[in-house]
């Protein structure tokens, strides 16, 4: 049975999915867009007086961090996005937010739902939000997971060798927040359980000790992260996962868990043909501000936890491509086997795009994986100008009865 709750979430999914574009902030189009970027936009912000803008600290390489307060309720939320400098979704979404909070819209769209002027008039009456959007700036601009003194800030919350860690447990300390929203991006392959399915987007209500016991301080991040899983389910249907909830001592997400605010982890991951994670992050308006609004109100309350822990743990199941039952030659011998093809990115720098590289990670068999994309190639043969195999770039064509039926250029399907 479905609560009324979980009714209501996905009422307010749907009209925010639907209203996102008026909200989306137009300079940011690409998910390497950079920290100046987000600076703009930060300026406008301090022209309005809804916004409280300060600087919190600067990096290691003296680019300003910056904490952004509004709203006058009781309830403290804390969200930060992009410690690791190249999972950018949540900062595209947060800009989004931003729009949102302050009515900003396309004054050419039709009038907005008013659901989401109650929305915004009820969560900055009843919370107050503290952002800290792209806290790793160096890492953003030259895009890495790490810090510019090579550390992983999220495995920095005892030692504290980065100033943005060090900034992070500050906050967290000084202002106490009932509720903490750690977000990140994962790996585009990971799918939702053992499914074909990618893990658009997963959750996890981190733990606090070894055991993974449930105090009151992790339950409620449970429910609230079941209504933010009713919300994009409708767009995103058995492609919500739930991250791995192994207890790591130096991460903040467990630690802030520990320290007593609840703390819900947001994870995006792929969604085939959205290189650019534009209707992921979509997908994080959808599910951020939903999470939010049950905090505000405080339906979470409502929600089983049996409900988190049906979601699906993240599995490594899935490739880009896989080409099943098709014949290779192989010196002298040919043999029927599955092919699975990833393609990989490499940033180019100080360019807002990538270059692809693709690779031959498996042959074989593949039955108890899946493709992003597949292709049966039953009956048909590999012709390429070298001999293919593991490792090597994946440029060949798909043969049968000697007539071209597919060709990949580069690990993709021409």
């Amino acid at each position: 049975m479905i609560s009324l709750s979980n009714i209501y979430a996905q009422d307010l999914g749907k009209t925010l999915h639907d209203s996102h574009d008026y909200f989306k902030e137009k300079t940011i189009t690409k998910r390497r867009f950079g920290y100046q970027v987000l600076k703009n936009r930060i300026e406008e912000l301090k022209k309005n007086s809804m916004f409280e803008v300060s600087l919190a600290t600067k990096s290691t390489e003296g680019r300003d961090i910056y904490l952004i307060k509004c709203g006058t309720g009781k309830t403290k939320v804390l969200l930060w996005s992009q410690m690791h400098g190249d999972e950018p979704t949540a900062t595209m979404a947060l800009a989004d937010i931003f729009n949102f909070l302050e009515n900003k819209k396309d004054s050419s769209k039709r009038e907005i739902s008013p659901v989401l002027d109650n929305l915004r008039e009820e969560l900055l009456k009843k919370c107050t939000f503290y952002f800290v959007p792209m806290l790793n700036p160096d890492g953003a601009e030259v895009w890495t997971r790490y810090t510019s003194l090579g550390i992983d800030m999220n495995r920095d919350a005892v030692a504290l060798q980065t100033p943005e860690g060090r900034l992070l447990k500050q906050l967290v300390f000084d202002l106490k927040p009932d509720f903490a929203f750690n977000l990140h991006d994962k790996n585009r392959r990971y799918s939702a359980g053992q499914s074909g399915n990618l893990a658009t987007m997963s959750f996890l209500a981190t733990a606090f000790n070894e055991a993974q016991d449930i105090n009151p301080t992790r339950k409620r991040a449970m429910q609230v992260i079941v209504g933010m899983n009713q919300a994009v389910q409708t767009y995103i249907p058995n492609a919500v996962g739930r991250w791995f909830s192994d207890y790591e001592p130096r991460a903040f997400g467990d630690n802030i868990q520990k320290w007593g605010s609840t703390l819900i982890l947001v994870e995006s991951g792929g969604y085939k043909n959205d290189p650019e994670k534009q209707y992921i992050r979509k997908l994080n308006f959808v599910a951020l501000l939903t999470g939010l609004q049950m905090v505000a109100s405080k339906s979470y309350k409502k929600q089983s936890i049996k409900e988190y822990e049906q979601l699906p743990v993240n599995s490594k199941a899935i490739y880009d491509l896989i080409i099943r039952n098709v014949n290779i030659k192989k010196g002298e011998t040919t043999f029927k086997a599955d092919i699975a093809i990833n393609r990989n990115e490499r940033p180019v720098t100080g360019k807002d795009y990538f270059t692809t590289s693709s690779v031959i990670e498996e042959i074989g068999d593949m039955s108890v994986f899946f493709g992003t994309d597949e292709i049966d190639g039953t009956d048909m043969e590999i012709v390429a100008e070298k001999e293919i195999g593991l490792g090597s770039k994946a440029d060949f064509q798909i043969v049968k009865d000697g007539k071209v039926v597919y060709t990949i250029k580069n690990g993709s399907v021409e």
